[in-house]
């Protein structure tokens, strides 16, 4: 049976027991015909002391190779980091792709560390992190990568593919050739196979294609992402406001980005960040108490509003019976709203169309609350053997999914437009406020139909 077939503990165990016994040679070899990524989850796996013998087995570069593959959480990279010396951890993130690089940086929690590693690496390493690591967070600019081939407009065919086969080592992707001038400013790109199947004397000017698709530094990395899925790239080159070319993003960077606001989103529809979830049961209580706590004030909003109706229910009790099942249909009803809001907030497809979808969403409301509405009406007059009552259920049914599903639409959009992220318009919270406002609703209508109803 082939190393990477057995079972993963096994495989970590083996490893360990290699490390443990200082069969360097053996542990090399098994270690390293794994792929780079399935090295991450090896090395994630093991302890302090595994570690920092593996670090006494590899080289900053083969370290640095599956450290470009790993999906660590922060804790994970400060910890890997504080086993290595700090001349090891320099040269580890001189060999790392500078944006790879750059992330595990923003990683580590001792900024003076920070400063020697900067210290001690390669010049021309620390140069493209200096500059990377200054662009603001979740842009463009701070997910390209400064690795790229370049060739000038006045090349030919065959130069550029002999200055590709010279730079590509240190390229992160070299299925495009970006073509500038001499200002560096980006004038067109072709890709690996035009360069293979075109003659060698042709002239770059000649064969590149100078549709460019392209985004602006400061151009947010959610935007970035829709673009590249949009247009199906495997790059995607990053501009300055002169056209200069600065760096470009890879469609390995993309996915990350995609999983990162996919992860924010559900973050904001269970009002609990899920990629930060502290380790022990006390932190993680902490981190979602203050959201249990606003809603917890909001609820009381409803419970103090249900008593100014107690002279309602003393008078037909038979009312309370039905509060929960309205305020759950129309939360439930306002939480599918939210999260098609957000989904398509998120996609960007309907930048001018605020108002259509606001429309959208009342339609789509009042046919559900007509539905669920009769429905719930027929059960209830046969089953208390009261019409009215059936009535009056059935119509604060409908009105409260009405209302509930035009906050779950509008909250979302209104936040967006006031610059907020729509998915603070947390799933908790707009089943809350439909529990406040299904008990209004509700209440009201009874009030007009009481005497129909004792």
């Amino acid at each position: 049976m082939e190393v990477f077939e057995r079972p993963f503990e096994e495989r970590v165990k083996t490893m360990q027991h290699q490390l443990a016994n200082n069969r360097m040679t053996r542990f090399r070899t098994e270690f390293l015909a794994h792929h780079n990524y399935d090295q991450s989850q090896l090395f994630a796996a093991f302890s302090k002391q595994d570690r920092q013998r593996v670090f006494e087995y590899l080289s900053p570069s083969e370290v640095a190779n599956f450290l470009d593959a790993a999906e660590s959480e922060d804790g994970q990279i400060d910890d890997y980091f504080k086993d290595m010396t700090n001349a090891y951890a320099a040269a580890v993130l001189s060999e790392m792709y500078a944006d790879n690089a750059v992330d595990v940086l923003n990683q580590l929690r001792d900024r003076e560390r920070v400063n020697i590693y900067m210290h001690l690496m390669k010049p021309q390493s620390a140069r493209e992190i200096s500059r990377l690591i200054n662009y603001i967070d979740e842009t463009a600019g701070s997910i390209m990568t400064t690795e790229f081939v370049t060739v000038p407009v006045t090349a030919t065919v065959g130069e550029a593919y002999v200055h590709l086969k010279r730079e590509a080592v240190q390229a992160e992707t070299i299925y495009y050739v970006y073509v500038t001038d001499a200002n560096q400013r980006l004038e067109g790109v072709i890709s690996l196979r035009d360069l293979i199947v075109h003659e060698d004397q042709r002239l770059i000017s000649e064969v590149m294609n100078r549709r460019i698709i392209s985004v602006q530094v400061n151009d947010d990395q959610e935007e970035v992402a829709k673009m590249v899925q949009d247009y199906d790239l495997l790059a995607l080159p990053v501009v300055g406001f002169d056209k200069e070319l600065l760096g470009i993003i890879t469609v390995d960077d993309i996915l990350d980005v995609i999983q990162e606001e996919a992860d924010s989103d559900y973050s904001g529809l269970a009002a609990v960040n899920v990629n930060d979830q502290p380790e022990t049961p006390f932190g993680a209580a902490k981190s979602r108490l203050p959201w249990l706590i606003t809603l917890l004030f909001l609820g009381m909003g409803t419970a103090t509003l249900i008593s100014q109706y107690e002279k309602l229910i003393e008078t037909a009790s038979v009312l309370s019976a039905f509060v929960t099942l309205i305020t759950g249909t129309a939360g439930n009803a306002g939480t599918q709203s939210l999260a098609v809001a957000v989904r398509k907030i998120a996609n960007k497809s309907e930048e001018d169309e605020f108002y259509n979808s606001i429309w959208f969403e009342i339609l789509t409301g009042v046919f559900t609350g007509l539905i669920v509405g009769l429905t719930i009406s027929i059960v209830a007059g046969l089953w208390k053997h009261n019409l009215v009552l059936g009535a009056v259920i059935g119509i604060a049914m409908t009105c409260a999914i009405v209302v509930a599903n035009l906050a779950g639409a509008l909250i979302p959009k209104l936040m967006t437009r006031l610059g907020f992220d729509p998915a603070v318009a947390s799933g908790p919270f707009i089943s809350t406020l439909s529990d406040l406002t299904s008990v209004l609703i509700y209440f009201s209508i009874a009030s007009f139909f009481i005497q129909y109803i004792k």
